[in-house]
């Protein structure tokens, strides 16, 4: 089994690269959407944000009120960190629990937006950057999500540099090109991806 990493900043197209590996066979594990599975309505991680935030962070059909939640912790890193001692280990137990149902030749790609700020690299085999120029990323940002301008550029303030990235990359997969040319990257990666995995130990 490898273990791999994948991130890269927002816009840069982590999102098309980690559908394109599951093409070729990865096992994905969607650290953003486990994120959102453990504090499900009914689940002791809901309960445990409730007891810590109250009440007014649940919506009126019972689940979590994402846009409340997060007007109170972004503005407050105590508040913060106290929301993510609760969801990262969670987070953590089930993509243990998902890698370990894996094939034993398996490459295991974990989809983590912030690998790079959170110091996550040494938990991975190897890590895959997803790298795009910013002046790209703005204009993706801009043009097919339809942030402004201005929000955009404080969401790409917010995370690591693009040189952070690189800098713990294994391999960067470069994505300021049209979508032909990035499956041709993404499936030259994927090679060097199962050789590794096939690879005796």
């Amino acid at each position: 089994m490898l273990s791999v990493g994948l991130t890269g900043g927002i816009g840069a197209g982590k999102s098309e690269v980690s559908r394109l590996l599951v093409e070729h066979g990865a096992v994905l594990i969607d650290a953003d959407r486990i994120a959102r599975e453990v504090v499900a309505p009914g689940t002791p991680g809901l309960a445990a944000v409730v007891e810590a935030f109250g009440e007014d962070v649940l919506s009126e059909d019972g689940g979590l009120d994402r846009p409340k939640l997060g007007s109170i912790v972004f503005a407050d890193p105590e508040k913060l960190a106290a929301l993510n001692s609760i969801v990262h280990p969670l987070v953590a137990d089930r993509s243990r629990a998902l890698e370990a149902a894996a094939a034993e030749d398996a490459v295991v790609v974990h989809d983590v937006p912030l690998l790079t700020e959170n110091g996550l690299a040494r938990l991975y085999d190897l890590v895959v950057v997803v790298d795009a120029d910013p002046a790209t990323q703005l204009d993706r940002l801009v043009r097919l999500r339809g942030m402004t301008e201005q929000d955009a550029r404080a969401r790409m303030a917010a995370q690591a540099t693009r040189e952070q990235r690189r800098e713990i990359a294994d391999v960067v997969i470069a994505n300021d090109v049209p979508l032909d040319e990035l499956r041709r990257r993404v499936a030259g990666v994927w090679a060097e991806l199962t050789r590794k995995a096939h690879a005796p130990r």
